[in-house]
């Protein structure tokens, strides 16, 4: 009987944090304990998190996915709606109340609080400036939260050296959560060379969590013959752990979705691996990620520790009298 050939040894470097946030998780547990509360069907407006296994989970419990709140029908009116964790432009529960819909705002606190920092810049006479993506769902309702003309967006410093306000005294900052911190840190400091009188919000916008991945990408990417970020594509947050990942040393970086998208002809001959998962990715897929590659390789894994998170946010009243169970939660935690 012949023998199967040895695996050939393969370290992988499993950063820690990694995965769903605080904000993330709220957002799916109010989906679903809706679900449980009021029945099927629950809609969402635009995806409740960047990820399309999370998403088709709960489209298996019940959820219904929409764009705009025309979508429901008029004999569903009752039916609750749920706005992303992303957070939507004033003009989304407006239009709620006008069309008498139920709805529970799932948006991260830590966006509502970059929201509530814009709001403040405007209310003490400044032009806003925020350093965001353009399209990104949290640009759209950061925008959205104040009046036409009082906000520029700026994605880059060459967008800095063409910026011209009407007022260079009078100007305020806030910045899109999930952004890069380097990256940032330059547009930042290019603001401030340019206008001096620039106010700062009074606390930091991009996100703990932001932070403490690339933090922890940044221990792991040296050395690594590939780096894998378990995300989505249109995930702001997974996108930049890849790019951070390539700066810090890494060979090569990919963005993955799931086992399937695995670059094997990429892992011809590689020795460490790291591996680490965006804001809005399930643990259960980097667990089937660890397990495709034990099956080609002999794998250890070294979990690489940055931080410990403990924040948990909890849900609105409304929904806390309705217990949550894990196997409500096993799509997401397997």
């Amino acid at each position: 009987m012949t023998q199967p050939p040895n695996k050939p040894p393969l370290t992988i470097r499993l950063c820690e944090p990694r995965g769903f946030c605080a904000g993330v998780d709220r957002a799916i547990q109010i989906v679903v304990l809706a679900l449980k509360k009021y029945g099927a069907p629950v809609y969402v407006r635009h995806e409740i998190v960047h990820n399309r296994y999370v998403v088709e989970g709960l489209q298996t419990l019940g959820a219904f996915f929409i764009e705009e709140l025309s979508e429901i029908p008029p004999e569903h009116r009752e039916c609750p709606v749920v706005f992303s964790a992303h957070g939507v432009p004033k003009s989304v529960p407006e239009d709620a109340r006008a069309r008498e819909l139920f709805y529970l705002d799932a948006t991260c606190p830590l966006v509502s609080k970059v929201h509530k920092q814009a709001m403040r810049h405007q209310r003490q006479g400044r032009h806003v400036v925020l350093v965001g993506h353009a399209g990104h769902p949290e640009v759209i309702g950061t925008m959205g939260q104040l009046p036409d003309g009082a906000a520029t967006l700026i994605e880059t410093e060459a967008d800095v050296a063409v910026f011209a306000p009407e007022d260079p005294a009078a100007l305020g900052f806030v910045t899109q959560t999930t952004l890069s911190v380097d990256d940032t840190a330059g547009i930042l400091k290019a603001l401030q060379a340019r206008f001096p009188a620039i106010q700062a919000p009074a606390a930091e916008s991009i996100c703990y969590a932001t932070t403490n991945r690339q933090d922890a990408v940044k221990e792991t990417a040296a050395g690594a013959d590939l780096f894998l970020v378990v995300g989505a594509p249109n995930s702001s947050n997974s996108r930049r752990l890849v790019e951070v990942a390539e700066r810090a040393g890494a060979k090569r970086a990919h963005l993955v979705q799931r086992a399937a998208d695995i670059p094997w002809d990429d892992t011809h001959g590689i020795a460490v691996l790291g591996l680490s998962a965006g804001a809005s990715a399930p643990e259960i897929i980097v667990n089937e990620i660890i397990e495709a590659f034990r099956d080609r390789f002999d794998v250890t894994v070294e979990l690489a520790v940055t931080a410990t998170e403990t924040e948990e946010f909890p849900v609105m009243r409304t929904l806390r009298d309705v217990e949550l169970t894990r196997a409500d939660m096993a799509f997401v935690n397997g």
